[in-house]
């Protein structure tokens, strides 16, 4: 093998190891990028997840005002826990159509 030769080798395997340099640093910058954005969708999922259960809290308390209405019961303020006797209670109505 004659020095020419195996100058250009080398000289070839440099270029070529600079382009995976390059290639690599891309791969790193978008390992960054992914890590941000999981990072970000992490958190709002959080904020989902709390909204979530917040909204569930929210359903299952308007449930059990309804049973109660339903069980004859006024769930106004006006007269929040007396019997209703009269029928409809258009206070209690407009609260649980809220």
């Amino acid at each position: 093998m004659d020095k020419q030769s195996l100058f250009v080798q080398v000289a070839n395997l440099e270029e070529r190891i600079g382009e995976l340099y390059v290639e690599l640093g891309a791969l790193k910058q978008k390992i960054v990028e992914l890590l941000e954005e999981n990072q970000r969708l992490s958190q709002e999922n959080e904020r989902w997840r709390n909204a979530v259960t917040h909204d569930d809290v929210l359903s299952s308390g308007r449930e059990n005002l309804r049973r109660i209405y339903d069980e004859g019961f006024h769930i106004c303020n006006l007269k929040y826990g007396s019997l209703r006797t009269e029928g409809e209670c258009l206070f209690c109505m407009s609260f649980l159509n809220k």
